[in-house]
């Protein structure tokens, strides 16, 4: 067979790996770590530092009333605007997840 009739190789080193360099990728059998927990973990607190820092460096004062007797402003009571805050964050980032899920199960259904 000439040059131009060779089946292409798909290797990048044109298959010249030893057999030990060829065993070091095999499957150790070992499962990965999973960090989903430490990544929520890390997420929740990125979102808190982010409400503080937002009721913090707002120069006006704003103010939100859960009920017409429980009403919180965010010079006086700074740790319950930034619970505020990060709830309504939150929601949002819910809100997006969720229709982005529904979206994609209805597009599915359509496909059919």
């Amino acid at each position: 067979m000439s040059n131009s009739q060779q089946k292409p190789s798909w290797s990048l080193q044109d298959n010249k790996r030893s057999e030990e360099e060829r065993k070091a990728f095999t499957p150790t059998g070992e499962t990965p770590k999973k960090n989903t927990g430490w990544y929520i973990v890390s997420v929740i607190a990125v979102i808190l530092l982010i409400s503080f820092v937002l009721t913090v460096s707002s120069k006006k004062t704003l103010e939100a009333c859960v009920t017409a007797e429980f009403c919180f402003n965010s010079k006086d009571d700074v740790l319950i605007y930034s619970l505020y805050v990060f709830s309504t964050i939150t929601i949002i980032v819910f809100a997006v997840f969720f229709a982005y899920k529904f979206g994609q199960r209805f597009g599915n259904m359509l496909k059919r």
